[in-house]
This record gives structure tokens, C-alpha cells and sequence, in this order.
């Protein structure tokens, strides 16, 4: 009981905190005291309203399907690699079989072409704008699903870039990652030995001319992103966590590559 009243008072003290200083400023002390009341409620009200009664992991949840559809549906037609990429993407998260209709029937909805993003994409910005590790994670999860068929179009970009408008992630951070992706999705794909090494440096995001400090300071940094615990402390859903897990090991095993190719 205790625990989530910290955790309330840590989600709305914006709220709190702009009550209490109206209510000094108009009072004394007890002025104060409401006002951080009025403050709370009126934030943890807006916060409710604009969420609704889902969990933040749900939205999550939906929202991740949801893009995932529209990115699909971008150029009009939504290929067999696309269909299998989201199928792949909910065995990965072991989800029962009502978990995986509902996840089948947020891809279908995001799919409409009527359906407006901004009807997940709002609350789910207000749930993780300070939460950048989670961000990428989202975005990642697109732009897997935008280069199912081998490449992202034009339109799918389209797509990517009005969820980074909504999660006001700029064009540097959405054009690095997804040469990050494309790093690992030829990471993956690669034979040769020298084109591995190249494709690993994409995948940790940096260059063959980057400094072992560098390296090293890339790799901790995306392994804290793609934490599981972290994340999922963030935020993501549980279901998620396998996908964080694969994650953090093609990061560790990207960097293995790089640091065996430097000695």
C-alpha cells in the first residue's frame, strides 16, 4: 500500500508540485497543503482521462500492433513476409491463443485506412516521453516489421516518421537507428567474413574508425537501453521481455565480432 502511494506521488508530482506553489503563493502552509491536493487529483484525473482505463502496459501492447498493421498496409498491400513478421514477433513473445487474437486484431484495426494513429500514439506519448530506452524498443519493433519484405519504402517511412513526430524523437535519432537496423538485418544475412565485421559496427552504432573507449562506451550504452528488467520497470509489457533478451544478445555478440577483429 505504501509502495503505490510513492509510486502515485512520483507520477503526478508534476501536478503536486505546481498546486503547492500556487497554493503557498495565494496562502500559508495549509494553502500549500490543498494545493498540492488539487494539483494531484487534477493531474492524476488528465493522466486517466487521457490514458483511459487500460494499463500503460496494454497500450503498449495495442499500440505496437496497431503501428504495425498501418506500417504493413503503407504501400497499399500487406505482403506474406509482413503477415509472418507479426505472427513471428507474437510466438517470440509466447502469447497464448487470446493473447495472440487480440494481438491479430490490433494489426488488423491498425490496418484500416481510416484507422488515425494519433488515437495510440497520443497517450502512449504522454506514458513513455521520458522514457527513451522504451522508445527505441517501439521504434525498433516498427522498423523491423517496415523491412520484413527487405526494404522500407517510402510510404513505410512515411509511417516511421509520424510515429517519431508523435514521440518526439527527432530526424538525427530516427535516421541512426535505423541504419542500426539495417546494420543488424544484414548482420543477420551476411557470409563473409569482412562484411560481418561492417555490419556489426552498424549494429552498435559506430564506426571502424571509432576509438576502443567508444566502442565500449556504444555497447553499454544499448545494452542499458535494452535491459529486460529495466525496460520492462519502464514500462513494456511483459510479454516483450523475450524480445529484449534477443536484443541485448546480438548487441553482446556484435560487439564479440568487433573485438575480436581489433586484436
Amino acid at each position: 500500500m505504501n509502495q503505490q502511494i510513492f509510486q502515485n506521488i512520483k507520477k503526478f508530482r508534476t501536478g503536486l508540485i505546481i498546486g503547492a506553489v500556487i497554493g503557498l503563493w495565494t496562502g500559508n502552509v495549509p494553502g500549500m497543503i490543498f494545493g498540492a491536493a488539487v494539483g494531484f487529483f487534477i493531474n492524476r484525473w488528465l493522466f486517466n482521462a487521457v490514458l483511459g482505463a487500460g494499463s500503460p502496459q496494454a497500450l503498449f501492447f495495442k499500440a505496437t500492433f496497431v503501428v504495425m498493421g498501418k506500417v504493413a498496409k503503407a504501400d497499399g498491400r500487406v505482403t506474406e513476409q509482413e503477415i509472418e513478421f507479426a505472427r513471428n514477433v507474437m510466438t517470440r513473445m509466447r502469447l497464448d491463443e487470446e493473447k495472440k487474437r487480440q494481438a491479430m486484431a490490433f494489426f488488423s484495426e491498425g490496418k484500416e485506412a481510416d484507422y488515425d494513429l494519433s488515437k495510440v500514439l497520443r497517450p502512449l506519448s504522454l506514458l513513455i516521453q521520458r522514457r527513451s530506452a522504451v522508445k527505441i524498443m517501439f521504434l525498433e519493433i516498427q522498423l523491423q516489421a517496415a523491412m520484413a519484405d527487405g526494404e522500407v519504402s517510402p510510404k513505410e517511412l512515411q509511417i516511421i516518421q509520424q510515429v517519431c513526430t508523435y514521440l518526439k524523437m527527432s530526424q538525427q535519432e530516427m535516421d541512426h537507428l535505423l541504419q542500426r537496423m539495417q546494420g543488424q538485418q544484414a548482420f543477420y544475412g551476411e557470409h563473409n567474413s569482412q562484411s560481418a565485421i561492417e555490419d556489426a559496427y552498424k549494429v552498435l552504432g559506430v564506426s571502424p574508425e571509432s576509438t576502443d573507449a567508444e566502442l565500449k562506451k556504444a555497447y553499454r550504452r544499448l545494452m542499458s537501453q535494452h535491459h529486460p528488467d529495466k525496460l520492462v520497470a519502464k514500462g513494456l509489457p511483459p510479454e516483450m521481455m523475450q524480445l529484449a533478451k534477443e536484443k541485448t544478445q546480438e548487441i553482446q555478440s556484435a560487439y564479440d565480432i568487433v573485438k575480436s577483429s581489433r586484436k
